[in-house]
Order: structure tokens, then C-alpha cells, then sequence
């Protein structure tokens, strides 16, 4: 028997019921977003004390060895899986950016001028480490005292940081064009990138060649700034607890096969050079965790004794980045200094008397670089000059910058290398000014969310 369906009644437009948009509306520019803030300067410890367990100082015949600690220690690979914290940097610069771009534009400031600023605030600070270190290797390697390879494992490890500030600059450069292709499909631009980034994974592996990795440098850092827009819209928060909560123990699980699998390194830092998309999985995860604990966060970060702390982190933060790898090795010169008059053996690393000694280690690496931050650090917030409108200019300024840091990475971070790239960065600070004295009108100077890896959330 056919049931007949009575018709349908026709409502008025005043009874009829608003269609919700499928689209979250953007969250509305707010002041500083203190549990941002927070996550990001406890990430800044997390990459120093890294750092710390990264680099460490011995002697054997030949006299002192500078020593990468990790090394074939089983201990090191499932740290690593709580210390890999560059996705979330990325992901924090992407919400910093996204705010300060549009704060930015409402103030009349252009794309280039947004791209300036950028500059100005990443350069500065680097190129005052770069011009100290050059100085203090050549006269290093000019006296005796000191083995040429150990000089030379000196200036390589002093670099290692410096490769985020050439992949960051270049993301930020990128940022207003990845910002409007957010706003016209949010979720097409995003998949993009990560489709990007597995299909070269996936090219990588058939292939056998690993370089071809290297391509992973624009997709898997572009998609977790991706990410960011969508966390600092709010578009993840609004998410029901239980999708964040399955999204971020499903891209563990599948991590975890992947690595099972050989397809990547259960050391999460390998997986950095080249980037893969281990690291989209594993940022995945770190932004279910930060938008599930979200309001425990801010609440924290709101304490004074927490909020002091994160201050002095946040307004110093790419002081704190460049320098505590510098820190670490006068550290560690001393160390060979004291077992050199001494004769007192330092712990071979992964011993019980290695471990006993971390946490002194880390202190002082961590006061160290402090104390640094605290001389130098106003260098970082010092105003930019009058910025340049012109995209030309702007354009120029960035790739000078990435080719200056490329330099200086490509041949091993020596006195030479800094001699030839450090006139690049000058060169790109200069590009950015404006060709004429003029007012700056909607600076972005004032800014400081582009002064440290991920970007000052404000």
C-alpha cells in the first residue's frame, strides 16, 4: 500500500528558519592571546633543553670531541616524538600571521609593506649573532689552541638553527597570497598542501632519492601555517571534542605504522632534512591536544607568575633561538678547558653519570642563554624604519635574506661563509626601506609576532 505524503506548507520568509553557513565566521580581531603565547615560549624551552641534550663534550687521545649525544642511543627516538615541536611552531606563526596581516591591512598597510616587517623583525637579531660568530671562529681558528676539526664541528652546529630562519622568512613572505587563498577555500587550499607534501613523500620513497625530499620544504611548512589561519579563526576549536580527540589519535596511530613501516625515521627530528609529512601528522596531533586543552592553557597563562616568564620568553624569543646554540658551546669549550687542566674525564654520554649531569646541563643552558637574551634582547623590538609598498623591493629583500642564510648553511657556517653571506642580509634590510623618507602609515614594526620562530600570537 502507498502511503500519500501530504504536501508541504509554505512558510513565510518571517517563519522561516536561518540556514546556519557551513563556513565558520572569522573570529574578530581580539588583543593577545596569552595561552599562544604560553604554548610558544614553553616550545622555546623545550628546542634549548633539545639542544642541550644534543651537544655534548669528551676526551679521548686526540684530546677533546665535541659530541652529538643522540647517536645510536635508543633513549633519543621516542624523546624525540615530545620534543619535535617545530609543526607547532609553524602552525603558531600561521594564527600570528593570519592576525597581524589583517590588523595590518585594516591600518592600510600593503602586502609588501606586511613582507617588510617580516624582514626586518627576523633579520635583525640574526644578523647581529652572524656578525659576532664570524669574527669569534676566525680568531679561533687563527691561534693554535684549538683543533681545526673541532672548530669546524664549532661552526656547523652554531648553524644548525639558522635553517628555520631561511623556510620561515620564505613562509611569511608567502603568507598574504596563502591568506587569500585561505579566505576564497579554506579547506581546498589546506588539502592541497597536504596532498602536495604526501605525493612527494610518496615520490621519494618509490625513488630511492632522498633529495627529491627536499621539495617538502615549501608544502609541509606552507600547510601547517595552513593550519594556523584555520586554529586562529577558530574553525578547529569548533570542532566537536570528540573529532579533535580521534583526529589527534588517529594521526599518532598512523605515525606510528608509518614509522613502523620504514616509510619514516622514528626519530621525528631526522624527519626535519628533508621535512615529511610525519611532521603534518605529528602537528596534527599537537593542535588536537593544544584546541582540547585550550581553556586550562589560557587560564594558566593568565597567573602572573606564569605570565612573567612568558613575557620575557616572548619579547626575546628569537634572541633566545639563535644564541642558546652559541651558549651551548662556550659551555662545552669550558668543558674541554676543564678537562684539558684537569684531567677530570667527562661521562660518556648515555651513562648514568651522563644523565646524572643533564639536569645542571640544561639549567645553565637555559640561564645562559637567559642572561644573553636579557643584554641583547631589545635588538628584536628595536621599530623598523619606513617600509617599502614596493612588492619588487619586497620580493628582492626575501630572496637576498634566503640565499645570505642558504650561504652560510650550504658551506658549513665558517668564517667565509659568514664573510659572504652576511653582506646578503644587509643587503636585504636595505631593500626593505622605503625609497623615499616617508610616514609609516600602518607599520607593522610595533608588531612583535613575527620576532620569533612561530610568530608572537597577538
Amino acid at each position: 500500500m502507498v502511503t500519500a505524503t501530504p504536501p508541504l506548507r509554505r512558510m513565510s520568509p518571517r517563519h522561516r528558519r536561518p540556514v546556519p553557513s557551513r563556513r565558520p565566521a572569522p573570529r574578530p580581531l581580539t588583543g593577545r592571546d596569552r595561552g599562544i603565547e604560553l604554548v610558544r615560549a614553553l616550545c622555546i624551552v623545550v628546542i634549548v633543553s633539545l639542544h642541550a641534550l644534543q651537544l655534548g663534550v669528551t676526551a679521548d687521545a686526540s684530546g677533546a670531541v665535541l659530541d652529538y649525544t643522540p647517536a645510536g642511543a635508543a633513549w633519543y627516538p621516542p624523546l624525540t616524538w615530545f620534543l619535535q615541536v617545530m609543526p607547532l611552531f609553524f602552525v603558531i606563526g600561521g594564527f600570528a600571521g593570519l592576525h597581524a596581516r589583517r590588523r595590518g591591512a585594516a591600518r592600510g598597510t600593503t602586502a609588501a609593506g606586511f613582507v617588510a616587517g617580516r624582514v626586518h623583525r627576523l633579520l635583525v637579531p640574526a644578523l647581529l649573532s652572524i656578525l659576532t660568530a664570524g669574527p669569534v671562529l676566525a680568531l679561533l681558528g687563527a691561534g693554535d689552541g684549538i683543533a681545526p676539526q673541532i672548530l669546524a664541528d664549532a661552526a656547523a652546529r652554531y648553524g644548525q638553527p639558522l635553517w628555520f630562519l631561511g623556510v620561515f622568512l620564505a613562509c611569511q613572505a608567502l603568507l598574504p597570497a596563502m591568506l587569500a587563498a585561505h579566505e576564497r577555500a579554506p579547506r581546498r587550499s589546506l588539502a592541497a598542501l597536504v596532498a602536495a607534501a604526501v605525493l612527494v613523500d610518496a615520490l621519494r620513497v618509490a625513488g630511492g632519492v632522498e633529495a627529491f625530499g627536499y621539495l617538502n620544504l615549501a608544502a609541509v611548512w606552507l600547510a601547517l601555517q595552513q593550519a594556523g589561519f584555520h586554529l586562529a579563526e577558530g574553525r578547529i576549536d569548533a570542532l566537536p571534542r570528540s573529532v579533535r580527540a580521534g583526529a589527534g589519535i588517529g594521526a599518532l596511530v598512523l605515525l606510528a605504522v608509518a614509522c613502523a613501516a620504514g616509510v619514516f625515521s622514528p626519530d621525528l627530528v631526522e624527519n626535519l632534512n628533508p621535512p615529511t609529512s610525519a611532521l603534518l601528522l605529528l602537528g596534527t596531533a599537537q593542535v588536537a591536544v593544544f584546541s582540547l586543552l585550550r581553556p586550562q592553557i589560557t587560564a594558566l597563562a593568565a597567573h602572573p607568575r606564569v605570565a612573567a616568564p612568558t613575557e620575557f620568553v616572548s619579547a626575546r624569543a628569537m634572541t633566545i633561538y639563535l644564541w642558546n646554540l652559541p651558549v651551548l658551546l662556550v659551555m662545552a669549550a669550558a668543558g674541554a678547558l676543564l678537562t684539558a687542566s684537569t684531567g677530570l674525564e667527562m661521562p660518556a654520554p648515555s651513562t648514568a653519570a651522563w644523565w646524572i649531569g643533564r639536569p645542571l646541563w640544561i639549567a645553565l643552558a637555559l640561564l645562559g642563554t637567559a642572561a644573553v637574551a636579557a643584554v641583547i634582547g631589545g635588538l628584536e623590538r628595536r621599530p623598523m624604519p619606513p617600509a617599502t609598498d614596493s612588492p619588487a623591493r619586497a620580493a628582492q629583500a626575501v630572496l637576498l635574506a634566503v640565499l645570505g642564510v642558504g650561504l652560510v648553511l650550504a658551506a658549513g657556517s665558517g668564517p667565509l661563509a659568514i664573510a659572504l653571506g652576511a653582506p646578503l642580509l644587509v643587503l636585504a634590510l636595505l631593500r626593505i626601506r622605503a625609497a623615499a623618507p616617508v610616514a609609516s602609515v600602518g607599520s607593522d614594526a610595533p608588531d612583535a609576532s613575527a620576532a620569533a620562530p612561530a610568530g608572537l600570537a597577538r
